[in-house]
C-alpha cells in the first residue's frame, strides 16, 4: 500500500474554515464544496474545490497527490457539489490522461492562486499553462455532470 501524506495542518485547518463559511451560506472567491461518499466508510467526505469551466463544461481537478476525494470520487462516481447554500447532485467522471491537458491549461488562468498549490506539491514546475497541460499525468481531472432529478 502506498503511503499517505496528509495535509500540512494550516490547510486542514484553512479547509475547515473555508466548509464552515459555505454552509453558514458565504462563499467566497471560486471556492466550492465537493461532498463524497467515503470509499471505505460510506459517509459523506467534504472537501473545497476550485473548479475551472471549459466550453460551458465545470470540472474538479487534484492539486494535492493522493488526496483522499480523488480515491473516494473514484469509487463512487458522484457526490454533492456546493457553493454557499446551493447544492447540485452531479456523477463525476474521471477523464483520460490525453483529454486533461485542454482542463489543465486553463486552471491557472482561472484560479491564479489555486494554481500555486500545484506548484508548491511538485505537480508542475511552474503556473504557466503549458506546464500545467504536460502534468497531465499526474493530476486527475473530474468532469461534473449535474444529475436530473
Amino acid at each position: 500500500m502506498a503511503a499517505r501524506r496528509s495535509l500540512p495542518l494550516r490547510h486542514r485547518v484553512r479547509n475547515k474554515a473555508v466548509v464552515l463559511l459555505h454552509r453558514l451560506g458565504l462563499p467566497f472567491g471560486p471556492m466550492h464544496l465537493l461532498t463524497v461518499p467515503g470509499r471505505r466508510s460510506g459517509l459523506p467526505r467534504t472537501t473545497p474545490v476550485a473548479p475551472v469551466v471549459v466550453d460551458g463544461v465545470r470540472y474538479v481537478l487534484q492539486a494535492y497527490p493522493r488526496s483522499d476525494w480523488v480515491a473516494n470520487a473514484r469509487a463512487a462516481g458522484h457526490g454533492v457539489l456546493a457553493r454557499g447554500r446551493r447544492a447540485q447532485r452531479v456523477d463525476l467522471v474521471e477523464l483520460p490522461v490525453e483529454e486533461r491537458g485542454r482542463v489543465l491549461r486553463e486552471f491557472p488562468g482561472q484560479v491564479p492562486r489555486g494554481a500555486d498549490a500545484f506548484v508548491r506539491n511538485g505537480l508542475v514546475e511552474s503556473g504557466s499553462p503549458e506546464h500545467f497541460a504536460a502534468a497531465a499525468a499526474r493530476c486527475p481531472v473530474f468532469r461534473v455532470v449535474p444529475r436530473t432529478p
